[in-house]
């Protein structure tokens, strides 16, 4: 007994088999073996040609069902995680009428914040749980102001994950998870958020059905399943956001609980058990996958865009020419905590929602020319980021998420010992690292959706532990004034662009 689980990214489309018994992936590919184009016609503007997704679907479809040479028949059911705030716009036909506008596109910010302060910054607060930002509906808004021609022809809208269901079995559904991530849904009265939608102009009839997020959501058609080498009506069971797949994949589902990720952009998402926001909307709040009316589910996601691509920018222009990302590593282990003096302002990847959409750019403060060589720089790049993590920490602990365990993949900035190391150490938490990953998450969200599995715990009791980092008590002041001193210098910063 198998389950399937897709994994929709911006970069590329990834694709797992589990083995539903043991827990264990048996094949899993991704294309493209490149990074996936992103058009970006004017500055600001991120955009995908669905089909592409499509297209990267079914490469790595049939590669897993080649690779494994299980029998279509013995699939039980599939999941889909997929890169979050997209916006398809698809006819009565379910033709796509333009390219995607993804989540790192920033153009609709103006409209979302025209209605923030139109409809009021409390009232959307305490609906939404966030400003309406660059988010799903205001994209919607931009494309009405700017394409009505377009925007006429649209019969649904949907999220990129809602998309690939619709490809697979033909039907258009979304989730409360889904539609909370766009600005679509009212947590007060556990609905459609009508209010937003009326502001737009937007006709309710644009939004598809509502599935509960672990539920049948439709079927492979007949058509596609012979496309993909599947059987016909697989049951599609489970949909999600990647960050809140994520949390699912490492096993966070309940109050307190945390889960991170420090790829090309960085991600702390906490799970909270009664509704709230941040006044200043630093963070965002949105349905976690367990959220249901009866038992309050929320997941509390800070965002940091320049993570692994600040280190990466450092391998590229400081770090010596063909030196790998461990090489980097050990060459940081060398220099001291707190990379005697030398900070790094890990904020060059655009306008960070955690400074309240403020855009100061990277920047390196403190440093020597007698006693700094590259090897500071490389370990003040990767504390720079650990503290923008922990500052991120600092706005979910006031809103009332005790951060005590962190759960993390074995894999991108997690592999470095420094990073590791000085997160558990300014923040004071436990971090656990587990063998996973957002196809396989989704993968045994599906078997959650179908019934396979009989809880969340029977899911993950497979989940593998690699390693555990306690925080390294005879070092904890200095990485504490480490922390402060970058604080300082972000403070400092900051004042400059008020002024």
């Amino acid at each position: 007994m198998f389950l399937l689980g897709y994994d929709i990214g911006s970069s590329s489309v990834k694709a797992s088999l589990v083995n539903a018994e043991t827990g264990k992936c048996v094949a899993s590919t991704f294309f493209p073996k490149t990074e996936a184009t992103i058009i970006a016609v004017k500055p600001g503007w991120a955009e995908q040609d669905p089909e592409s997704w499509w297209e990267n679907l079914k490469l790595s479809t049939r590669a897993i069902m080649h690779e494994s040479g299980i029998d279509p028949v013995d699939i039980k059911a599939i999941g889909i995680s997929y890169q979050m705030h997209g916006l398809v716009c698809v006819d009565k036909y379910q033709q796509v009428l333009r390219p995607a506008i993804i989540w790192c596109d920033s153009r609709a910010v103006p409209y979302g914040q025209q209605a923030f302060e139109s409809i009021g910054e409390e009232y959307c607060l305490s609906h939404l749980l966030n400003s309406p930002g660059n988010f799903t509906a205001s994209k919607l808004a931009w494309i009405k102001a700017n394409e009505p021609a377009i925007y006429e022809q649209i019969d649904k809208i949907m999220l990129p994950g809602d998309y690939i269901a619709m490809k697979l079995s033909r039907e258009i559904f979304t989730t409360v998870s889904g539609l909370s991530e766009g600005m679509f849904w009212d947590f007060k009265n556990n609905r459609p958020a009508y209010f937003l939608m009326d502001h737009y102009g937007f006709d309710a009839s644009l939004i598809a059905p509502v599935k509960p997020t672990f539920s049948e959501q439709g079927r492979v058609c007949a058509e596609v399943a012979k496309e993909l080498g599947l059987q016909e009506g697989t049951p599609i069971t489970y949909r999600a956001g990647d960050q809140p797949n994520n949390a699912l994949s490492l096993n966070v589902f309940h109050p307190g609980e945390i889960a991170s990720t420090a790829g090309t952009s960085g991600v702390v998402y906490g799970v909270n058990g009664a509704v709230g926001y941040d006044p200043q909307s630093r963070v965002n709040t949105f349905a976690h996958v367990n959220h249901t009316t009866d038992q309050t589910r929320l997941g509390v996601l800070l965002c940091i865009n320049g993570v692994g691509i600040l280190n990466s920018w450092i391998r590229k222009n400081i770090a010596p020419e063909g030196m790998s990302y461990s090489e980097m590593n050990e060459w940081a282990a060398k220099v001291p905590i707190g990379s005697a003096g030398v900070s790094v302002l890990p904020f060059g990847n655009g306008a960070e929602r955690m400074l309240v959409n403020r855009e100061i750019g990277c920047s390196m403060h403190g440093i020597d020319f007698n006693l700094h060589g590259r090897e500071y720089l490389l370990r003040a790049a990767q504390e720079g980021i650990v503290f923008a993590f922990a500052y991120g920490i600092e706005l979910m602990e006031q809103m009332g998420i005790p951060v005590k365990k962190i759960h993390a993949g074995h894999a991108n900035m997690f592999l470095s010992p420094v990073f590791r190391n000085t997160l558990a150490g300014v923040s004071g938490a436990t971090i656990e690292l587990y063998d996973t990953d957002g196809s396989v998450g989704a993968a045994k969200g599906a078997g959650i959706g179908a019934g396979v599995y009989n809880s969340t715990q029977e899911a993950f009791e497979t989940l593998d532990k690699l390693g555990v980092i306690e925080p390294d008590i005879t070092h904890r002041q200095s990485y504490i004034d480490a922390y402060a001193r970058w604080k300082q210098v972000l403070k400092q910063t900051l004042n400059g662009h008020l002024n």
